[in-house]
């Protein structure tokens, strides 16, 4: 068993960014990320806190809007429209989940497609579907490098996918057919679920449930890709699969914390650097 550290790949992911980004600021431009945070989650404060770090790391400008969590939707909606018309910015972020009272799909839609760097506005999701796409959705990019990163080859190989979710089930299913994968996607209604996982040469479990996979759902030498992030009794931060049992099976496994978590902030960077060479008629 090999562990993918994901602090590693995302370092040459920033790394890479950041270079791009000096280039472009040698052509006087500078790439801005606007970041929406309402209310006050702590997990969404530390998310938030590690987007501004990793903006610095690459050398680009961020701008932090943290409204109280009585925000209306309307008053959400204005500043959403007045980032839109702010040429500094090149990517908005409106950090999920929203105060129940507001809809984030309203949200989501308000924002340009060219400036929405999580790939989570209708047109972004259409245009992965048909595999002709400027931005992808963070964490399924992420897992993508991480794949590539172990030297694994995606065609032909068996896929499945434990989860549904419109920001990691789905559009992880699509990039793992763009590869030319055959894939699977399962969720909690599926039947004999672990008669299909312990067959898939490639694992990607986000199903939000601690330690959910076990041993006996994985096969002997796949690729598993744990996206889970949860607390587990003791308090502790751990994955959606049973790390101690499956390790002894996987040839590649991703650890929690530490695999796929910081790739979903570096290609978050990726993106806005994207982003700001799309909005500045740079191929």
């Amino acid at each position: 068993m090999k562990l993918i550290d994901g602090k590693a790949v995302s370092a040459d992911v920033k790394a890479s960014v950041a270079q791009e980004n000096a280039k472009l600021r040698e052509q006087g431009i500078n790439v801005g990320l606007a970041v929406v945070i309402v209310g006050n989650n702590p997990a969404s404060r530390v998310y938030v806190n590690n987007k501004k770090k990793a903006c610095a790391e690459v050398g680009f400008e961020s701008f932090e809007y943290a409204l109280p969590e009585e925000t209306t939707q309307e008053e959400l909606i204005t500043l959403v429209k007045k980032l839109n018309d702010d040429r500094s910015v090149n990517g908005i972020l409106v950090q999920l989940p929203l105060p129940s009272h507001i809809d984030e799909n309203a949200i989501i839609n308000t924002i340009f497609p060219e400036k929405d760097v999580d790939a989570f506005h209708p047109e972004n999701v259409g245009h992965i579907m048909i595999g002709d796409y400027a931005f992808l959705p963070c964490t399924p990019a992420g897992v993508m490098e991480l794949i590539h990163s172990t030297g694994t080859d995606v065609c032909g190989k068996n896929c499945v996918v434990i989860g549904r979710s419109n920001i990691v089930g789905k559009p992880m299913a699509m990039l793992l057919l763009h590869e030319h994968g055959t894939v699977t996607i399962t969720h909690s209604r599926t039947k004999n679920l672990a008669d299909i996982t312990s067959k898939a040469d490639i694992l990607v479990a986000a199903v939000g449930k601690a330690g959910f996979v076990t041993a006996d759902m994985v096969k002997e030498g796949a690729v598993v890709i744990d996206v889970g992030m949860n607390r587990n009794a003791e308090g502790k931060l751990c994955g959606d699969v049973d790390f101690a049992a499956c390790c002894e099976k996987a040839s590649y496994i991703t650890p929690v914390p530490g695999g796929v978590g910081p790739m979903t902030i570096a290609m978050l960077m990726k993106n806005t650097l994207t982003a700001a060479k799309l909005q500045n008629g740079i191929k």
